[in-house]
């Protein structure tokens, strides 16, 4: 799950470096959301920062998949951080922007199949 956050991260962060707009097909908001100022963080799109968290994620879950437990506890804190984010973000598309981007949206998504899946992990133990 992390590394298709990954993919969806690094591409808004390469069409947002390289000057080029996004180009939506499921939603009409890409334009009115990656270009708010809500899509930077001092000067940096926010994406490249999803980007981070989405490696860090996919690192540690590596981790705690051999016997980390320790990582695991780290991925754990890490996506329940990605999560508060993400319900954030979609707050401001919904009620602040009235716009949404659709891969914004599936970041959102992913992570929060990825907070399932570090909640399902706990109630597992």
């Amino acid at each position: 799950m992390s590394l298709a956050g990954l993919a969806d991260a690094v591409y808004l962060t390469v069409e947002h470096l390289s000057g080029r707009s996004v180009r939506c097909t499921v939603t009409n908001g890409c334009s009115e959301v990656l270009g708010s100022p809500y899509a930077n963080v001092g000067g940096y799109p926010l994406a490249l920062f999803g980007a981070l968290a989405y490696f860090t994620a996919f690192s540690l879950a590596t981790l705690a998949a051999f016997g980390s437990r320790r990582a695991g506890n780290f991925f754990a804190a890490l996506v329940a951080l990605m999560f508060v984010t993400s319900l954030w973000l979609v707050y401001l598309q919904a009620f602040v922007l009235h716009a949404f981007c659709q891969y914004c949206l599936l970041s959102a998504a992913i992570t929060t199949l990825l907070a399932c899946l570090a909640v399902a992990r706990r109630v597992m133990k």
